[in-house]
């Protein structure tokens, strides 16, 4: 399919009660739009990165009871799986799309990325613009900007905290107009992952 961008219908997805509802929508109107987004950013991904990349859309196949509150894509130079390595991401909440450069607890080296950023927090701070949102679970909504976070506690709590997450991007309302065009939206995702791609490097060194 074509993308033409996300309407309030994708989003109204997480309203639908039951597990076996709530996985019809999904799949039925936000996965098809994942690939499309996968196959238009990938190669723009692995220029920026100078990584290969590959598309990892949600499966949510270990839920038997709860639906999601969420559903993603994610990008990751491994084939396999992306959880355990850093990798951008594209998902929904019911009120609002996130772009996200992740490392989750899974990371099985946490501590030596948020040693690496620790010690790069000043470019962090000069390359990444003050609006950008950072969070340190990604189950839950809450982000802060990175103009009003003590980044250096956030990043030292990344260390420390097995649980603790580091995920730094964008979040998007269901109403603003870059989600109403596919080339609208396409081109925020390639500047929002374009700032975020020197992070991705210097993680990767």
């Amino acid at each position: 399919m074509g993308f033409r961008g996300f309407s309030k219908n994708d989003f109204n997805a997480f309203q639908i009660n039951g597990l076996d509802s709530r996985m019809e929508a999904i799949q039925e109107r936000i996965q098809p739009k994942f690939k499309a987004i996968g196959e238009k950013l990938s190669d723009n991904l692995e220029d920026m990165t100078g990584h290969d990349m590959y598309v990892h859309i949600a499966q949510h196949a270990r839920r038997t009871v709860n639906p999601p509150n969420d559903t993603w894509m994610a990008f990751c130079h491994n084939k396999r799986g992306y959880k355990k390595h850093p990798h951008f991401q594209i998902g929904l909440f019911d009120d609002h799309l996130f772009m996200w450069l992740a490392y989750i607890y899974e990371l099985p080296d946490k501590q030596h990325f948020a040693e690496t950023f620790l010690e790069h927090i000043d470019d962090i701070k000069e390359t990444i613009p003050g609006d950008f949102v950072i969070s340190q679970d990604h189950m839950k909504k809450d982000a802060t900007a990175l103009s009003d976070i003590d980044l250096e506690k956030a990043l030292t709590r990344f260390k420390n905290v097995k649980k603790a997450e580091f995920l730094i991007g964008k979040h998007i309302t269901p109403t603003d107009p870059v989600l109403k065009s596919g080339k609208a939206f396409i081109n925020e995702a390639e500047e929002t992952f374009q700032k975020l791609a020197p992070l991705y490097r210097i993680s990767m060194e």
